[in-house]
């Protein structure tokens, strides 16, 4: 990976569990050729790869404001500022998503698109400091949108946009649902290796 596309504050480190989870991705060839993305909610971390393995580029991300790995039933269909706050999460799982319309925003990056959870450059809402939260080194203030992902737009137009181009496949880490529950055949294979050895537009939420 080219040094510029390393855009991780300086001194953190991604997870075992990351790391672990993108070797099998790939062993497993569970994204069947398609470039693929690792997100960390927990440490607001976004790697993304090529459809070969390769990592093409680590960033942070903003997510949901909402602690939780779930998708409130109904939420696609409310406008944002009806979405509750308890609701504003960004759903843990294994989505297989590409480019689309949307009613508000021209074409986007659907990670899952019956949730209305997008990628995209970082959104201007006043008085939320995205661009600022984006920027911090901690991880701690990066939970702020409505439940789409936001990544700095250079990262966007540079990696994101060039690999996921024709489509991908994202893997969203849970924080409150265990691994298991979220990723079973990725944890069964880390179990037994440790015992070896034409769709409608829609709103984005943003």
């Amino acid at each position: 990976m080219d040094n510029g596309a390393d855009r991780l504050p300086q001194g953190q480190d991604v997870s075992d569990t990351v790391i672990q989870l993108a070797g099998w991705v790939v062993a497993s060839k569970d994204n069947q050729g398609y470039p693929f993305v690792i997100m960390d909610k927990t440490a607001a971390q976004i790697l993304v790869f090529g459809g070969d393995g390769r990592l093409r580029g680590a960033a942070p991300g903003l997510f949901g404001s909402g602690i939780g790995d779930h998708t409130a039933p109904g939420v696609a269909g409310l406008a944002l500022r009806e979405i509750p706050g308890r609701d504003r999460t960004t759903p843990a799982g294994r989505y297989v998503g590409g480019y689309g319309p949307s009613i508000d925003a021209g074409r986007v990056l659907w990670v899952d698109y019956d949730s209305a959870v997008s990628m995209h450059p970082t959104a201007t809402v006043p008085g939320e400091k995205r661009a600022e939260r984006l920027a911090s080194p901690s991880p701690d203030d990066n939970r702020v949108t409505h439940g789409c992902i936001n990544v700095e737009p250079g990262f966007y137009e540079q990696i994101v946009r060039p690999t996921l181009e024709k489509g991908g496949v994202f893997y969203i880490l849970p924080e409150k649902d265990s691994m298991a529950e979220t990723f079973p055949e990725f944890e069964q294979s880390r179990a037994a290796t440790k015992g070896g050895s034409g769709k409608r537009a829609r709103s984005a939420r943003r």
